[in-house]
């Protein structure tokens, strides 16, 4: 017996699920891989394991060595099934950390829109483009990115992380973006700007403002989140702003050559004046913004709400959006931005003013 194993290389290898193996490839089809990985069965990429990694078999060729794990140590008809997803994934991390080296651009897909920015497909991994990494013209239809292929620049990867963070606008714009990196540096971060809005989308807008050197006005854009146009409640940019409106801005940050802007620090907080100006027990009069499970929130005025808690309103009573009430202050906590609301009443049920 030992003569016999010494004779076929030793002692039978055991296979697990899950296991790493290396082998050296000796087919390749349009469905499947097989590989020599040195055991009594031979091992093969097919099916969904195959598709998942198809992009990275593409590059493959007779006689290459890779890794692959065990997803089935053998099959009746006597094959070892193999995923190659570890090996097609260190195989996209190699050209993507190759491509941000060479500041090359890569090919995506759009997949989805959401308020921060676009996800995309990138090599079969998903990466994500920030509003502010948005060419201004992409900008005005984000919609007209998903399920097409554009080009992009990657700005920040993170293997650990699974982060892949990439800019339409790198490339849209590229020939702009040398000359408003010279701009950005001389913006002044607190500062406020008179600036013309350029372009408004559903995550917020762009604001074109100028900074004076000795020669010219430079202009350069700036984003205003959604979150930064006003310090009332905006759900729709596109309902409070158009192009071409002339603002004010605060510059609010600077970081990865991007301009951070806010409309609504380029205006006073009406939660400064909150304190002196609704008192406790003074009579308001205010607009439902919002209904809560636990009270009525009341706009007093664009930024400034207050809640009537439910235990405050009588049974049956019923609001909706939009509706006038008359209310008094309970109280106003103007350092955590709450007031606390009571209702007006024509008839006066005990333990209401």
């Amino acid at each position: 017996m030992e003569e016999l194993l010494a004779a076929y290389g030793g002692e039978p290898k055991g296979l697990s699920v899950g296991q790493r193996v290396t082998g050296k490839i000796v087919e390749i089809t349009g469905k499947k891989v097989l590989l020599d990985i040195g055991s009594k069965t031979e091992g093969v990429v097919a099916e969904k394991a195959f598709e998942e990694a198809k992009s990275f078999v593409k590059d493959l060729e007779i006689g290459d060595e890779i890794e692959a794990s065990v997803l089935i140590t053998e099959t009746p008809d006597g094959y070892t099934v193999l995923s190659l997803r570890r090996a097609a994934q260190n195989s996209i991390w190699k050209k993507l950390e190759k491509a941000k080296k060479d500041k090359k651009p890569i090919i995506v897909l759009g997949k989805a829109v959401n308020p921060s920015g676009v996800i995309v497909d990138v090599m079969g991994m998903s990466g994500f483009i920030p509003g502010s990494q948005i060419g201004k013209e992409a900008a005005k239809d984000t919609s007209v990115l998903i399920e097409n292929s554009f080009k992009v620049q990657i700005i920040d990867l993170n293997r650990a992380s699974n982060k892949v963070v990439l800019s339409e606008k790198a490339v849209s714009e590229a020939a702009n973006i040398e000359l408003a990196q010279k701009a950005l540096e001389k913006i002044i971060e607190g500062k406020i700007y008179d600036g013309v809005v350029t372009t408004v989308s559903d995550f917020g807008c762009f604001v074109q403002i100028k900074e004076e050197s000795k020669k010219k006005m430079t202009p350069i854009e700036g984003l205003v989140h959604i979150s930064e146009i006003s310090w009332d409640k905006v759900d729709k940019p596109s309902d409070v702003l158009k192009e071409g409106d002339a603002v004010k801005v605060k510059a609010i940050g600077k970081k990865n050559g991007r301009l951070s802007l806010s409309m609504k620090h380029a205006q006073k907080d009406p939660w400064e004046s909150a304190g002196k100006k609704y008192k406790k027990d003074n009579k308001v009069t205010g607009k439902v913004a919002r209904l809560s499970d636990f009270g009525v929130f009341v706009q007093l005025e664009p930024g400034i709400e207050g809640l009537i808690h439910l235990t405050k309103i009588p049974p049956g009573k019923r609001y909706e959006r939009g509706q006038e009430v008359n209310c008094y202050i309970e109280e106003t906590d103007a350092s955590s931005r709450k007031i606390s609301l009571g209702l007006v009443l024509t008839a006066k049920p005990a333990g209401y003013k």
